[in-house]
């Protein structure tokens, strides 16, 4: 058999072969994020009435929360990933100052939530306007909240 024909009688095998194999398509979208996990905490009464960074005047029985990164006015539903319950809030404040919290929520949402006896609970946030919850910095910026302090364990 010549050089002419083995490669012709190749190439028409590889085309038979390669016309019963499915088509390629195009990946799917990668799936949209469900938002960002981690430990909330709550803060009340004691921040009564003082000015928080949005400017308006903490109120411990509205729903709002305090978050290191997304800007002010952002709403959030935040779901206790412990009990399913979830609660809409709106970011007013920043903080937590805490290493390994990622919000703090008012005493309002964390009653809702069903927080309040335990202090913190995992939970996961998702904002409502659809963009990314992890807010407009890197996280691996929010490490300088939790420097570690001389003679402060982590």
């Amino acid at each position: 058999m010549s050089v002419v024909r083995r490669f012709v009688a190749l190439g028409t095998l590889g085309l038979a072969v390669g016309g019963c194999l499915p088509a390629l398509s195009e990946p799917p979208p990668p799936a949209r994020q469900p938002g960002q996990v981690g430990v909330a905490s709550w803060y009340g009464a004691g921040f009564q009435g003082s000015h928080t960074a949005s400017g308006e005047q903490f109120d411990a029985n509205a729903m709002t929360a305090a978050h290191p990164s997304l800007p002010l006015g952002t709403r959030l539903r935040v779901i206790n990933l412990d009990n399913g319950r979830s609660v809409v809030v709106r970011v007013t404040d920043r903080g937590p100052f805490v290493c390994g919290r990622m919000i703090d929520v008012s005493t309002a949402a964390a009653r809702s939530l069903g927080m309040v006896q335990s202090g913190t609970a995992r939970v996961q946030l998702q904002r409502l306007d659809g963009a990314s919850a992890t807010g407009t910095r890197p996280v691996r910026e929010r490490a300088v909240y939790c420097r570690r302090r001389k003679g402060h364990a982590r």
